[in-house]
């Protein structure tokens, strides 16, 4: 039996071997290059989907909206100007602030039209021309409102989802997520990932078939979401549209 002199003591230094181990490794790790990431999602479709609720809602009829009819386009922009330049300076938590502003602001201002439209059908207060026309661009307002929505809130958002690079847990599963990895790489889309035109793609899906078509939600934020856009898009073309068209 080995005598108490021979068991190693609490506090003594590991053997040689280890410690070679270890450093090998740790040379090993610094010697690795970093993952390869993925180039930034590009914003300006979501930009341009902004400005354009904000065009839309600027040529909305003056008694439909919220307010001056600048309003909203001004509000935008204000609110947009700092979003940018806080991105670029990397302050990404104080560009989302300035950033769900505006989405608030933009969505806030159509749900007001909407019920304004609404509420003037029993008065006849539109003729049938500016009906059509109102339902039309309060149709295209909610597509766009809500396709930034899932793009802003999906897995993150778009910072997240450019730190994780492909990803499936998110709150919309696409198709290319369901492909085999190593047929993903085959076909060249190893790297793929959602951006704006697939959440728009979604979110037309949503105001046209009334459901999600070939990607499945997962999310229960996401269904809710997607239960508001149906129901206005719903109201728009159904009621609005029809009403117009009987009265022609």
């Amino acid at each position: 039996m080995r005598n108490a002199s021979q068991w190693p003591t609490v506090g003594e230094p590991p053997a040689l071997p280890i410690l070679l181990c270890g450093a090998s490794r740790r040379s090993t790790m610094e010697g690795m290059s970093p993952p390869h990431r993925l180039p930034p999602e590009p914003r300006w479709p979501a930009l341009v989907a902004m400005l354009s609720v904000s065009a839309l809602n600027l040529a909305l009829p003056s008694s439909l909206s919220p307010g001056p009819d600048w309003l909203v386009l001004v509000l935008v922009a204000c609110l947009l100007t700092p979003a940018i330049l806080l991105h670029r300076f990397g302050k990404e938590g104080a560009s989302q602030i300035f950033s769900y502003t505006a989405l608030g602001v933009v969505t806030a201002a159509m749900v007001a039209s909407l019920t304004l439209l609404i509420e003037g059908l029993p008065t006849h207060k539109e003729t049938p021309g500016q009906l059509l026309l109102s339902a039309s661009l309060l149709w295209f307002s909610n597509l766009l409102v809500f396709a930034s929505w899932y793009w802003r809130l999906d897995a993150g958002g778009p910072h997240q989802r450019d730190l994780e690079g492909p990803h499936t847990d998110g709150a919309f599963l696409f198709p290319q997520m369901m492909i085999d990895p190593q047929m993903r790489k085959a076909m060249g889309e190893e790297n793929w990932r959602p951006g704006f035109v697939d959440y728009l793609f979604l979110a037309f899906n949503t105001s046209t078939a009334f459901s999600p078509t070939d990607v499945p939600v997962l999310s229960r934020w996401a269904k809710v979401l997607m239960m508001l856009q149906a129901s206005i898009s719903l109201a728009t073309l159904a009621l609005l549209a029809a009403r117009a068209v009987n009265i022609l």
